[in-house]
C-alpha cells in the first residue's frame, strides 16, 4: 500500500474517505479527536489537497472500522484511464463488510460496481441468498434521503414498498424515492440477484 498518488487518485481517496466518515455518523471534528491530525488538515485530505501518510490512514481506516487496502482497490488495464474507470469482476470492493447491519440481518451482500465512491451516485450489485431477508416483527422498513433505481438480474426477489408487498421477477426494473420505507426479501431456495443505482452516495445500512 502506498500514499504516492496522482491528484485525481488523491481526491477519489478523501471522497471515500468522507463517505465512510459520513456512514459512520462522524464529524470532522469526532474524528480529527482519535487521529494525529487536525480538524482542518483531515478536512483537506478529504477534498484530495493534503498528502495523508501511510500511518495516519492506518489511524484514520481504524477509526472507521475499515482495513485501509480497501481504499485501494485492484486496477487492471493498459492505459490510465481503463485502470481509473473500469472494475474488472475479480476486483469488486465488497461493502457489505461496512454497514453497521449483518448480512444476515439485511438479507444480502452488496458488492460495489462504480469504480469510486467520490461521484453523486454509484453502482452495486446484491446478491440475496435463498430463502434470505426475513423481516423482523413488526416490519422495519429503510428510510432515507435520495433515489434507488434497480433491475433484478436473476431470481425473484419480494419488496415491501410502503404498505405493499410487490413480487420483482428476472427483467424486472423499479425506481422510487429512498424516503418510502422500505425492505427486501428472497423467499424462494434460488439465489437472486440485482444491480443498483443509488443516489446521494451512502453505505450506511
Amino acid at each position: 500500500m502506498s500514499t504516492d498518488f496522482s491528484q485525481s487518485d488523491a481526491q477519489r481517496l478523501g471522497s471515500e474517505i468522507r463517505e465512510v466518515r459520513k456512514a459512520r455518523g462522524l464529524t470532522l471534528n469526532a474524528l480529527s479527536q482519535v487521529v494525529s491530525c487536525s480538524t482542518a488538515y483531515l478536512s483537506r485530505i478529504e477534498l484530495g489537497t493534503a498528502k495523508v501518510s501511510v500511518a495516519l490512514l492506518g489511524e484514520i481506516s481504524m477509526a472507521l472500522s475499515v482495513d485501509p487496502n480497501w481504499f485501494f482497490p485492484a486496477q487492471a488495464g493498459q492505459g490510465p484511464l481503463e485502470r481509473q474507470h473500469v472494475v474488472r469482476a475479480e476486483n469488486r470492493r465488497s461493502l457489505s463488510g461496512m454497514y453497521t447491519r449483518t448480512t444476515t440481518e439485511l438479507g444480502f451482500e452488496d458488492a460495489l460496481l462504480s469504480s469510486s465512491l467520490s461521484g453523486q451516485c454509484y453502482l452495486i450489485l446484491s446478491r440475496f441468498p435463498p430463502g434470505s431477508g426475513e423481516p423482523p416483527e413488526p416490519l422495519e422498513g429503510y428510510v432515507f434521503e435520495g433515489e434507488q433505481h434497480a433491475i433484478v438480474l436473476s431470481g425473484e426477489v419480494e419488496l415491501r414498498l410502503g404498505d405493499e408487498v410487490i413480487a420483482l421477477r428476472a427483467g424486472d426494473s423499479f425506481s422510487y424515492p429512498s424516503q418510502i420505507a422500505h425492505r427486501f426479501r428472497n423467499r424462494t431456495d434460488e439465489e437472486a440477484t440485482m444491480v443498483w443505482a443509488m443516489s446521494p452516495v451512502r453505505i450506511s445500512w
